[in-house]
């Protein structure tokens, strides 16, 4: 019966290195396989769990908002910021805190 080229091959690693040698790194090279092959199941799993996950609740911010804000003269706004009771316009150097029931200002806050 004639050998295949692999069992030439592992025959002559034998000889070379000794039986117990190539026995070792076959098995490490087929654990390192297997690890590999259950890591790339594992991520894939982990990514397809974490896009499949249902929409976040809409935010708990309070939806009357008041239908004009009105800036003081000369003021414009860079930046707009909501709380639950408050709007913060940031202008510059100054924040202008209003009240999101009515939209009156309630508070001016210098940036220093």
């Amino acid at each position: 019966m004639d050998k295949t080229p692999e069992q030439e091959l592992d025959a002559a690693l034998e000889d070379s290195a000794g039986l117990g040698t190539v026995r070792y790194l076959k098995t490490l090279v087929t654990a390192m396989t297997v690890t590999t092959i259950l890591g790339l199941i594992v991520l894939i799993t982990v990514v397809v769990m974490k896009f499949s996950q249902a929409t976040p609740p809409p935010s708990a911010l309070p939806l009357s908002l008041p239908e004009q804000i009105t800036l003081p003269e000369g003021v414009s706004a860079e930046a707009v910021t909501m709380g639950q009771g408050w709007i913060a316009v940031v202008s510059g150097d100054e924040i202008l805190i209003y009240n999101s029931a009515d939209g009156a200002l309630q508070k001016r806050i210098s940036i220093r």
